[in-house]
């Protein structure tokens, strides 16, 4: 079995794990975090496709570092985290569940009212690390509408499996799911 599937993205190689999923089935970990010039690289990639808008969300937790850096590239000073759990200091929250092919168990994304305010008849751009099978895009979605937000644009570093066939999205590179050898799974 591979222990690596390597990825160029944004003119950087990188030696990506490969974490068997079931018996059939492997994922390359794409993982940003600790990794400052590739999240640099690809912020300032997906800057250069993103459409006008003015505020940007993403999940907790993987996104953070990359839509971090968008920010500060492009000079804004702030961004949304939809948090997966309920802190004190967000009052009037909502929420939306969903379920990541990395995750589990179904979890809950919440924003408090400071969010919501901020998302309010603004123009939205969702980001994130990786689409995959779209549940977590489609949960955040849900909470830019529930906030009154008007979405223009949703991107992501990497497109996985058939994410990557999706016209919706804009993405820098594809990835394939992989099967147990870790050998890419070509798409149907």
């Amino acid at each position: 079995m591979n222990k690596y599937f390597t990825l160029q993205i944004a003119g950087l190689e990188r030696n990506l794990p490969v974490c068997p999923l079931n018996e059939k089935l492997s994922i390359a970990a794409f993982i940003l975090f600790g990794d400052v010039e590739l999240t640099v690289a690809c912020a300032r990639e997906l800057l250069k496709l993103a459409p006008e808008h003015d505020i940007m969300i993403t999940a907790e937790s993987k996104g953070i570092p990359l839509i971090h850096e968008m920010a500060k590239q492009s000079g804004t000073n702030t961004y949304i985290v939809a948090r997966k759990g309920l802190k004190v200091y967000m009052p009037n929250p909502v929420q939306v569940e969903v379920n990541s092919i990395t995750t589990k168990k179904t979890q809950k994304l919440y924003l408090g009212e400071y969010e919501t305010n901020l998302l309010r008849d603004k123009r939205v751009l969702i980001v994130d690390d990786v689409i995959s099978t779209g549940e977590s895009l489609k949960a955040l979605e849900a909470l830019v509408k529930k906030a009154g937000g008007i979405i223009v644009g949703k991107m992501s570093v990497l497109a996985e499996g058939d994410a990557s066939t999706r016209t919706d999205i804009q993405f820098l590179a594809p990835l394939p799911l992989l099967d147990q050898n870790g050998e890419p799974i070509p798409l149907k």
